[in-house]
This record gives structure tokens, sequence and C-alpha cells, in this order.
């Protein structure tokens, strides 16, 4: 009787240090598509925004219910509510970044949630990416993986009124990059830094961002298997970068498209993938922004970097916060140093900052953007390529109807012209201009932009038609 006793007493003991927990959406915004289904996404699911296992289902009263797997008291989880992907991820009553959900297990079996607003407010009108910013395509194949992903591609100011090309800078995480509303937990604010140093004077490059694919991020950004995270696809990634999206984006864009106007660039895994990607491939990439990177996830990347080795002049930037990874990270990245310095890498292709207070966040890597593009592109950044650089020129009558008049050049005619819109699209294409009287009857009312080019010199201006 007392080892029956006994055996229930444990039993009972056992079942009260085990929790499980519902979550039930109070309420929603009213502009929440109907049809759409609610997600939850949190460290227990790898932060994948829409995994069907954590899709919320309507209750008897109506009301969006999920019910999570049991877990020891005590146990706390992370998470937040989406629409399906990180576009569509929770935010406060202004649009603004929330802090992430917790629950500690033990706390009651019944949590009531109100969330108020959307990140795509019932139809992306509060995106934060500048007008320079695109979406190249929202489902660019990727044969390596047969899936699909979201490419942006930022275009300098100066892209659609001169006849430069550019380097391209290739970014890991693209919900990340440029817009609030998309972001996992707030933007670099790439587009933003970049326009701000074009206004100081700085040649900008074309930053191309990739998505990630959520619950196979691990498995693209790593070029290793890890025994408890798994992952080791990063080759392909890679391969897909080279052989699939750069000949696209060389074809589409004016690019400089040699090594050393290549660059690559992440944080986190994608610091990791970035350090990867440029040292197998040198011939490809010549210049790599390694920031945070997790060069805990395999010890390969030790050997991997040695055998490796210098095979190119490059320019390799490394940054850790030193509050990341409760300083074994830090110890990684000076590790890391050391050995790419005793490959060969010089001061002038080797920098590695360790950033005070510095916490493993998209705030670290957006407040030290700036700095890593200027040290990584200064040649570029600094210098201005006058062949490219266009004259402003004044056009008039400005508004016109019929016709508008381009300045007459003393000694000789204009090679050719381009009219363009707002949208970049080339409207109006001549050569040989032998007379400054444009001819814009056939054009629509709006607002455009006039390029024309003698020798070696461009000339620019803009004009309304009305």
């Amino acid at each position: 009787m007392k080892l029956i006793t006994i055996f229930l007493l444990a039993t009972l003991l056992s079942t009260s240090l085990i929790g499980q927990v519902a979550f039930i959406i109070n309420s929603l915004p009213d502009y929440t598509p109907a049809d759409d289904l609610i997600y939850l996404a949190g460290d227990l699911n790898g932060w994948d925004p829409g995994n069907p296992d954590f899709a919320l289902a309507k209750n008897n009263e109506d009301k969006w219910e999920i019910v999570l797997p049991q877990e020891p008291n005590g146990t706390i989880i992370q998470f937040k509510f989406t629409l399906g992907d990180w576009g569509t991820v929770e935010k406060g009553a202004q649009g603004e970044e929330i802090s992430n959900r917790e629950f500690v297990y033990g706390n009651g079996d019944t949590v009531y949630v109100d969330i108020l607003n959307w990140a795509d407010n019932g139809g992306g009108g509060n995106s934060t990416a500048a007008e320079n910013v695109s979406i190249m395509d929202e489902k660019f194949h990727m044969p390596q993986f047969n899936r699909d992903r979201r490419i942006w591609v930022y275009l300098p100011p100066d892209y659609n009124i001169s006849t430069k090309h550019y380097p391209v800078l290739y970014m890991h995480d693209g919900q990340n990059l440029f817009d609030t509303y998309t972001s996992f937990a707030g933007e670099w604010e790439v587009d933003e830094t970049l326009n701000e140093l074009y206004d100081e004077g700085y040649q900008v490059p074309i930053v191309v961002g990739i998505d990630n694919g959520g619950s196979e991020r691990i498995d693209e950004y790593t070029p290793w298997v890890n025994a408890t995270y798994g992952g080791g696809q990063g080759e392909l990634y890679i391969d897909f970068l080279i052989n699939t999206l750069k000949p696209t984006i060389d074809e589409k864009y004016r690019t400089l498209s040699q090594r050393e106007n290549t660059a690559i660039m992440g944080s986190s895994l994608g610091g990791l993938i970035s350090h990867y990607g440029a040292l197998s491939n040198q011939d490809v990439f010549g210049k790599s922004g390694i920031f945070s990177p997790s060069y805990w996830f395999s010890d390969s990347v030790w050997t991997f970097t040695s055998d490796a080795g210098k095979q190119e002049n490059m320019k390799l930037y490394q940054l850790m916060g030193s509050e990341e990874g409760e300083g074994e990270a830090v110890d990684h990245m000076w590790q890391m140093d050391s050995l790419l310095t005793e490959l060969g890498f010089g001061d002038d292709e080797l920098f590695s900052i360790e950033i005070p207070n510095g916490e493993h966040n998209e705030a670290l890597w957006r407040e030290n953007f700036r700095d890593a593009y200027l040290w990584l592109f200064n040649e570029f950044a600094s210098g201005i390529n006058k062949l490219y650089v266009p004259v402003q020129i004044i056009l008039s009558p400005n508004p016109a109807i019929d016709y508008v008049l381009i300045p007459t050049l003393e000694n000789n005619n204009y090679d050719s012209l381009k009219i363009l819109d707002m949208l970049g699209r080339v409207v109006v294409s001549k050569a040989d201009i032998f007379s400054n009287k444009i001819d814009i009857r056939e054009l629509d009312s709006g607002n455009y932009i006039l390029i024309v080019t003698a020798g070696d010199n461009s000339y620019s201006g803009k004009f309304i038609k009305q």
C-alpha cells in the first residue's frame, strides 16, 4: 500500500511540474483579412513565421486559439504572431516595433492576447523603404533548391540620370535591410544610410537583398552540419548567388561585374556564410562584410579557412559587439583575425572591430553599416568618375508643352539623347542631335529626366511636360 501511495505521489508531483498553455486572440485589427491564418513564431519553432504546425484555429467562441505542447514549469519561450511571413508580423498601435512576447510555463494555462497592428497595415501602406528600393522579383527561382525567393534591389540615386556602372553588394536577410515592416526586429536602414552618403558626395553601389527562407535559413546559411541545429546547404546557396542570381543582376543592371567590385555581406549566420562565400570563391568576391559571425556553428570553419588561404587580394571587415555570446563570440572573431593575418591578409585587407556594449541585433549592424561600407569600398566611395557624373543643365521652357530647349554647345553637337520617366524607363532615345529644340509632343503629361552626351561628357536636367 505504501508503495502505491509513493508511486501516486511521485506521479502527481511529476505531473505538476509539466505545464501547458493556450493562447487566445482577444482582439485583432479590424482590417485583418478574414481568410488569413494567424501563426505563432518563436524560439520553439525556429522563428518560422508560417509553420503550419503553429497555425491558430477558431475555437467554440469564434476566437483564434493555439495550444502549445507541454513543457516543464519554468520554461521560458519568446514569440510573436504573424499572418504567415515577417512582412505581416504584429506591430504596435502606430506601426512601431514591439518586443518579443514572453511566457513562463507555470504562469497559468490560458493567456488572452490583443494584437494592435500588422506590419503590412492591411496592404503594405506603411513601407519605410526608400523610393530607389524595389522588388526585382517576388518569386525568383532558386534551381539549386527548387524553391523561390524575394529579391530586393537598391539603385543609387544617380542611376537613372547617368550612364555609369556600379559595384554590387549582395546582402542576406533581405527582409531586414530596407523596410521596417518586413523586418524581424527592425531594419538595417541600408537605403537611408547610402542615400545620406550620396548626399554627402560619396558614390554608392547597387545593393541586392536576398530574403532568407525562414525555416530554411539555417540550412542555407551554413556550409557544415551542426549536430543540434542541422544545416549544411551553404555551398548550394553560394552557388545560387554566383551562378543564378549574379548573372541575372549583371544582365539587368549596369554593374561592374569584376571580383574587385563584387561584395557579400551579412550578420550572424549571414556573417558565417559571407565569410565562407568570399573565401571559397575569391575569384568572384573581392570584399566581404562579416557582422557578428556565427563561427561557433562548426569547428570546420577553422580548417576551411586554413585550407582556403589567401588566393587573391581582397578586403574582409569583421565586426562583433562586446556583449555577444558571453564573450566567446568575441574571442572567436579575434581568433579568426589572427588566423587570417597568419594567412597573409594585411592591415589594408583585414579590419576587425569589437563594439563596446554592442549586442547581437539589428541596431548594432545598422549603426556600423556606414563605416563598414566606407572601408570596404573606400576607393569607389570617395572617388569621382568624371566620365560618368552628369553636369546639370537648365531646360526651357519648364513646364513645357510641345518642345524643350537644351543649351547649345560651342564646338560640337550632342552625340545622343535620352528621356526617362520617373520610373527610370527610356521613353525617347536619339543619336546625333543637331538641334537644341527637342520635340516632346508625343509624351504624356508628367515629370521627366533628359540626358544628353557629348564626347566624354554627360549632361542632365529635369522638366515637366504639361
